[in-house]
């Protein structure tokens, strides 16, 4: 069975959700497997099967959670353990497995896929002295490089848009979406990555901003849908150019 990897080399905020999700959408029975950061959960779980979502976000992760609303024909698995995670796919169906962020997994066969952050950061070096999670030698590692701005682009749009928002999010690298932002956003609150929201800590920011609506990602709107507040949804799609759309979609009909 063909297995897919996409990872980058930096520290978050790469586009790695987005990017597995559009690759995803290009296959037939694909299963993600993921390691599901943030969640009150551990060991194996089946978060989607087809089209059936079977524990709630504290038990998937918000990642997880994201790819079963995002991809109804997708098996969401979160494990630990990539390979049980693998074989558990497998088991169920799968036609091919995407891994979010396997590029380490070297126990695993598989096409690797690192994203390239643009703009790069500031220098090459490993963190804490810079972004890189590993040397930046490792490209020449992968299967496929790409990167964003060229090999792919962003489409953003605001679902349920008012003329006051106040932007709210739990995400690494928060600062890459203000470019995607509208005017009628007129403040932001931003959280650790995978922060676990509560209701009256939403509705307090919501009171004291004067906003008429809480702009979030589909990332945290996964975690805060069955609070009802006034919610407005940033959502992001990833267009892949034709050439990696070939070759990624060419190695999975293998």
């Amino acid at each position: 069975m063909p297995i897919i990897s996409v990872g980058n080399l930096t520290v978050g905020g790469s586009g790695k959700t987005p990017v597995c999700i559009a690759i995803a959408k290009e296959m037939k029975k694909p299963a993600i497997v993921l390691r599901g950061y943030g969640r009150l959960s551990k060991g194996l779980f089946v978060v989607n099967n087809f089209g059936e979502i079977l524990c709630d976000v504290k038990i998937s992760g918000d990642e997880a959670m994201l790819y079963a609303k995002e991809l109804k024909h997708a098996l969401i698995i979160v494990s630990e353990n990539r390979a049980n995670g693998i074989k558990k796919a497998k088991e169920l169906g799968a036609e091919i497995v995407i891994l979010d962020d396997g590029f380490g997994k070297v126990n695993i066969k598989k096409f690797d896929i690192l994203i390239r952050p643009n703009p790069a950061p500031a220098n090459n070096f490993c963190i804490p002295s810079g972004a890189y999670r590993e040397s930046i030698k490792n490209y020449k590692n992968a299967d496929l490089v790409i990167k964003d701005g060229v090999d792919f682009e962003r489409i953003t749009s605001v679902e349920n848009s008012t003329d006051k928002m106040i932007l709210v999010t739990a995400i690494a690298n928060p600062s890459r979406l203000d470019k995607f932002l509208p005017p009628s956003v007129i403040d932001k609150k931003t959280f650790a990555d995978h922060h676990v929201f509560r209701k009256n800590e939403l509705l307090n920011i919501l009171q004291q901003s004067n906003a008429n609506s809480i702009l979030v990602t589909t990332k945290d709107a996964v975690k805060i849908e069955e609070f009802n507040l006034p919610l407005s949804i940033l959502k992001l799609e990833i267009k892949l150019s034709s050439e990696v759309k070939d070759k990624i979609v060419c190695f999975g009909k293998i």
